[in-house]
């Protein structure tokens, strides 16, 4: 042993981990973030010292800045600069109103409340229309007052491409403003309660019904177990708590979200609380709260857990203590995996994220702020939860958060342009890329589905991410970041294209516009296709501007045999634009509802179900009167609406692809059953992912197919695909067709087993257990040749 020779070790001190997490993650002491949409505008209090960052988030937009003293007087020298402008782009929004579309009452009030008189505005204007994405604007606060903030910006006209977008102001506090220890958002109204939950504890209140509740993770990734029961069976010694296997079963899902499926019940099935709005948009209901027996069994006998502290804080109320307890774990990160065990992670809720409820009758209330610090539960530092709520009579709208990225602000979902009539005539809607959508209407999905067959439907696309690319340098950028010619391109005339990181893997799919020499519309599905587009002209320094344009462009999709008549009815056109009877397939045209004074719109023939259809275009504040236009002109032709439901069925009938489902970031577009948008033989450029498209095409190993079932249990995404023990396959998307008269799928499958005839097994239960015999069939089951949208 003496003779051995000493170990080769590495050098030094052990390294700690590398774990990536956003930014926005860890709190930000004094730091504070606000992103002011194009076409809104911002009031916050500044103080002496506080630094100032304005950012031109894509390019182009201006930036107007009012600053004041405590007593409403406009003076630009508390900033330490001189004024340039007399703020006409606010005082413009302003004037219109609620057609701005950005919610500018509360600023109204604001103004009012201060006595301040923007007749008298010296403003401070930032950036040009030329000035690139990203730049900045620094300032330094000198006296303490009132900052506005303005991202202005008329309603765009559809044909035009003068969007407003974002600007974001960053506010270092020389004194940061302080709640207890940490930093908290302002509140959502004026608090009836403002209660702390300290690390490691839990408190009890009492909330009227119609009232809101408010839970915030002041410092992030803390969970908090909170529980409530009926006030008034507590008074009679029924002590029935939120009973979270009752509330999945009756809302199917595992845990309740804004929306339809939004409540909790107790175990008598009576609803306590509803979810209102969610930032975070992640949680758990499947495991209790903590209990001294977990601690026990994992080695940390007497440490301090949930159900104990639930225990003293529901003492007052005479509540019987329990060993544990059941709770709806609220930024908690749990789930169920694939063997049915119970996992868990960090959480990634963030500083300030918040779960809104509304009692639904007089409750009992408690909250923990976990203690587990045994596990990545509370990401492993302890901090505490803040609970506020507010009376009934505040007005707080359905959302959840999106993140186009991590580092992101969260939006809010919002309603469309469409919302109100659509909400005449259902209230089945479901939150869908950060609105609010239609899932089906009262008659159904199946009438819906007939009526887009063989008359006409109207639908809301709204959530649709449209972006303009616009300057000498648009096409390059194009034609580099899709896979179409660009070049073939002509003025009017739409394509549908493919977007691809460098893999070959899928970023989205979308259609392109081209509105003039160097003007482009790219529509796809995700927010991050323009965050892309906008990084690729950065990386190669092309002149050319990419700005978001979806909150000025809300659009409706007319299909159907009878599209085409209601289109002709409803749409003007000038004489230099073609009229709906000359428009071919994939072209727009520019043109007013009615006549040459009518709203403006811009109206594509394209669509997503494999029927004659147009695409309808307009700014939100006449969204009201091309819906009513439609309608005006289509009553008598068998128009009816359609929601998600049935346009995922006419979409895979067709054979179309839907993103999440049929392709993702490992799918290239052959592999989604698109390779007629990739020329990889006739484009005369290079483009993003080119070489390994060459080399996906050349070497396949799986096609994108059709399939036919030959049973009635439904199929659904994920299922696989299976010969004898081998599974070859996977199933995208499946529906029961109601003109075949069968149930059919999209499925991807290996090479080997692609050739239509095929015979295979769909699996169920664990893929063993249940197959359902199907066979291979080619890709759109039907109209495969595309003569219906032709004709």
């Amino acid at each position: 042993m003496l003779d051995l020779p000493y170990r080769q070790v590495p050098p030094g001190p052990p390294r700690p981990s590398r774990i990536l997490t956003p930014q926005t993650v860890s709190p930000h002491h004094g730091f504070e973030r606000h992103v002011i949409p194009g076409g809104g505008a911002l009031m916050v209090q500044i103080a002496a010292g506080d630094r100032l960052t304005v950012i031109n988030d894509e390019g182009g937009q201006p930036a107007e800045l009012i600053a004041t003293r405590p007593d409403g007087r406009i003076d630009a020298a508390l900033l330490g600069q001189a004024s340039n402008s007399q703020a006409d782009g606010l005082k413009a929004m302003l004037a219109l109103g609620d057609a701005a579309g950005q919610g500018l009452s509360r600023l109204r009030r604001g103004l009012e409340a201060r006595q301040i008189d923007l007749a008298r505005a010296g403003a401070l204007r930032l950036f040009a229309p030329d000035t690139a994405a990203g730049a900045r604007a620094e300032l330094t606060v000198l006296e303490a007052g009132w900052l506005i903030l303005a991202a202005p910006g008329l309603p765009m006209v559809p044909e035009n491409q003068d969007t407003a977008t974002p600007i974001t102001l960053h506010i270092q506090r020389a004194t940061p403003r302080m709640v207890g220890h940490f930093d908290l958002p302002d509140p959502l109204a004026d608090p009836i309660l403002d209660l702390r939950v300290k690390s490691a504890t839990a408190e009890s209140y009492f909330v009227k019904a119609g009232d809101y509740i408010q839970i915030l993770d002041v410092d992030g990734r803390q969970c908090t177990d909170f529980q409530c029961f009926d006030a008034r069976k507590l008074e009679k010694g029924l002590q029935h708590a939120l009973d979270v296997t009752t509330s999945r079963t009756l809302m199917g899902h595992a845990y309740s979200m804004p929306g339809l499926h939004s409540k909790y019940f107790d175990q008598d099935w009576v609803p306590l609380v509803e979810v209102v709005q969610d930032t975070v948009g992640r949680h758990d209901a499947f495991a209790m709260a903590c209990a001294s027996k977990y601690y026990d069994e994992i080695g940390y006998p007497g440490h301090v857990n949930c159900s104990d502290n639930f225990n003293a804080a529901l003492s007052p109320y005479g509540v019987t203590a329990r060993p544990g307890w059941m709770a709806v774990n609220l930024f908690f990160n749990t789930q169920i995996d694939a063997h049915g065990v119970l996992i868990a992670d960090e959480p990634w809720s963030r500083p300030g994220d918040y779960v809104l409820f509304r009692a639904l009758t007089d409750i009992v209330c408690v909250n923990s702020a976990c203690p587990d610090d045994t596990s990545p539960a509370n990401g492993w530092y302890l901090s505490d939860i803040h609970v506020r709520t507010y009376s009934g009579q505040e007005k707080f709208s359905r959302a959840i958060a999106h993140r186009t990225t991590p580092e992101s602000e969260p939006k809010m979902t919002k309603e469309t342009a469409f919302h109100s009539p659509i909400s005449e005539r259902t209230r089945n809607v479901v939150e869908y890329k950060g609105y609010w959508l239609p899932q089906a209407y009262n008659v159904g999905p199946i009438d819906e589905y007939w009526a887009c067959r063989e008359a006409a439907v109207v639908m809301d696309l709204s959530p649709l991410r449209k972006f303009e690319v616009t300057g000498p340098d648009a096409e390059a950028l194009m034609q580099w970041c899709v896979t179409r010619d660009m070049k073939k391109l002509s003025q009017g005339q739409v394509v549908y294209t493919a977007m691809c990181y460098e893999h070959g893997g899928m970023i989205d799919d979308g259609t392109v516009f081209r509105l003039g020499r160097d003007q482009f519309r790219w529509i796809g599905g995700d927010d991050y296709s323009g965050e892309w587009l906008r990084e690729q002209g950065q990386k190669l320094g092309l002149n050319a501007m990419v700005r978001s344009s979806t909150d000025q462009l809300h659009n409706l999709a007319v299909q159907g045999p009878n599209s085409r008549e209601i289109m002709r009815r409803m749409i003007w056109t000038a004489p230099h634009q073609p009229t709906i009877e000359e428009l071919g397939w994939f072209r727009l045209t520019v043109g007013r509802l009615g006549g040459p004074t009518g709203a403006p719109v811009v109206v594509s023939r394209t669509g997503y179900t494999g029927e004659l259809g147009y695409e309808i275009f307009c700014h939100p504040k006449d969204g009201a009167a091309v819906y009513d236009a439609v309608w005006a002109n289509g009553g008598d032709l068998g128009l009816k609406p359609m929601g998600l439901a049935a346009l995922d069925m006419v979409r895979i009938e067709a054979g179309l692809i839907f993103a999440g489902y049929d392709f993702s970031d490992e799918t290239d577009p052959f592999e989604a059953g698109i390779g007629f948008t990739v020329p990889l033989k006739s484009k005369p450029d290079d483009f993003i992912g080119r070489d390994a498209l060459i080399r996906r095409k050349e070497h396949p190993s799986r096609k994108f197919v059709g399939l036919e079932i030959d049973a009635n249990v439904d199929v659904g995404h994920g299922d696989c695909i299976r010969i004898g023990r081998a599974q070859v396959g996977v199933v995208t998307s499946a529906m029961r067709s109601p003109l075949l008269g069968k149930q059919i799928a999209l499925a991807r499958v290996d090479l080997a087993h692609a050739e239509p005839g095929t015979a295979v097994e769909v699996g169920k239960l664990d893929g063993q257990q249940k197959r359902l015999p199907a066979v291979i069939t080619t890709l759109s089951a039907y109209d495969p040749k595309k003569t219906r949208p032709q004709s």
